[in-house]
């Protein structure tokens, strides 16, 4: 990536943010060192960085290494100096309002966060403990609102799509904007993106006025997929797990493009979640799509699944393949049903409690190599467990691929070492040799991938 046109700026925010005590401003500033300002000062250069074609969070923070961002505390609230800030955020010297939004949303966030992680009664030794944290994540960002009746569909997908792919995605959004349906997605480019265009435009044929696309992200992944400048909600989870807890409480169905080794995590956490037997009876639509020609990666992705978690995890989902239009008919009812679901047992709306995740789902997942090497990839482990194993697998993949701690990890001791049984080696294997040949791994156009893993049976 080269070095880019940078700028000096004085930016407020526009609307409301609750003022920070003396000691928050501390806590981010602390002379530009502090652990807190570091976080902040990675988000903030993501954000500003928004359009970029770069996937590369390492390549992204070495290209503006004398960015700075001070938080300045006055009369009037907060106020953010930028010094060498990437000048593509700004028109005419004034800043972009949506890069400006979510600019304070990820201060918002961050502080947040570092404030209740320090309060006592953060409890994260628990499976509802963990739960309550997002809870008040969500909150604190005004994403929950209650009494709105279900109608928040997950779009998740590849950042690194080829066009005809892209177009569809942009279908689909725009038949479930007709439907009056609400998007929320990682908040990057490609799949992320494309829902939230397509449902713009339908949003706007219906008059609708304050469609949400809410975006969801976490400070690792957040340099590699920049918001997109649709997203008018952006939230920042402290990290992957999280941020995958608040995607399947928040969103009331789900539908999965095309994608590589995220899109795989992803997956397989929502199967690992919704094969668990307390989760049985709960209504969770799931459709996989995509355009004919993403058809036989559809199908591997299938297969994959029955070959490693057994066809009980495929009765969780439905495949439709290039009918934009029965997605969002079918996304319509499976939401009808939730409605009916949640109302019956007094259930809200905007957050769901009755789902039930294991402390497997919510644990951090440090992926150095020995945690790795170390996981467990047996067809002997229970499903909803093999799911979260090979779920950690593809996370680490993911950061292997374009997470900065990640990519020093792999320059330093080389490529990741995942080891199983053949059962499950074998097909996975085939899918991700299927992610490589297809550019799903990385943006095109830039160096051949190098894997960041070897599979070892």
């Amino acid at each position: 990536m080269t070095q880019r046109h940078v700028i000096n700026a004085s930016v407020s925010p526009k609307g409301s943010l609750e003022t920070l005590s003396q000691r928050e401003v501390q806590q981010l500033s602390e002379a530009g060192t502090g652990l807190t300002y570091t976080l902040f000062r990675q988000c903030a250069l993501a954000i500003l960085n928004t359009g970029a074609h770069v996937d590369n969070a390492k390549t992204i923070l070495e290209a503006y290494k004398d960015f700075e961002i001070r938080i300045h505390q006055q009369d009037r609230g907060v106020r953010l100096e930028l010094l060498n800030a990437p000048a593509d955020a700004f028109v005419d010297g004034e800043m972009i309002a949506s890069t400006r939004e979510m600019l304070f949303s990820a201060l918002r966030d961050i502080v947040y966060t570092e404030n209740e992680l320090d309060a006592l009664s953060i409890d994260l030794s628990t499976s509802q403990g963990i739960s309550d944290y997002v809870f008040h994540l969500l909150r604190n960002a005004r994403t929950l609102r209650p009494g709105v009746e279900p109608k928040i569909v997950v779009c998740w997908g590849g950042h690194s799509i080829n066009t005809e792919e892209y177009k569809y995605t942009k279908k689909v959004g725009h038949e479930l904007g007709l439907r009056s349906l609400d998007i929320c997605t990682g908040c990057g480019p490609g799949v992320m993106k494309g829902p939230m265009k397509g449902a713009t435009i339908a949003h706007a044929k219906q008059r609708i006025h304050g469609g949400r696309y809410l975006g969801l992200t976490e400070p690792g992944i957040i340099a590699a997929e920049a918001p997109n400048p649709i997203v008018n909600e952006l939230v920042i989870l402290p990290d992957i797990e999280k941020r995958l807890e608040a995607f399947v409480r928040v969103g009331h169905g789900i539908i999965i493009f095309p994608g590589g080794a995220g899109t795989a995590e992803e997956f397989l956490y929502l199967l690992g979640i919704l094969m668990h037997p307390d989760n049985e009876s709960l209504p969770f639509p799931v459709v996989l799509t995509g355009p004919k020609s993403a058809a036989p990666y559809l199908e591997q992705l299938h297969a994959f699944v029955g070959a490693t978690l057994g066809a009980a995890a495929q009765q969780h989902y439905e495949i439709i393949i290039d009918d934009p239009v029965e997605v969002a008919r079918q996304m319509t009812q499976g939401l009808k049903e939730v409605k009916q679901f949640r109302r019956e047992r007094n259930d809200a709306f905007h957050f769901n409690w009755l789902l039930k995740i294991d402390e497997g789902f919510q644990r951090p997942f440090d992926p150095t190599h020995a945690n790795m090497a170390n996981l467990q990839l047996s067809r002997n482990l229970p499903s909803h467990e093999l799911a979260a194993n090979l779920r950690r697998a593809f996370s680490g993949i993911v950061a292997g691929n374009v997470k900065d701690k990640g990519i020093r990890l792999i320059e330093e001791h080389g490529p990741y070492q995942i080891r199983g049984d053949a059962a499950v080696m074998q097909p996975l294997d085939k899918l991700l040799k299927a992610f490589v040949a297809q550019h799903r791994m990385k943006l095109p156009g830039g160096a051949e991938y190098v894997p960041c893993y070897q599979v070892v049976a």
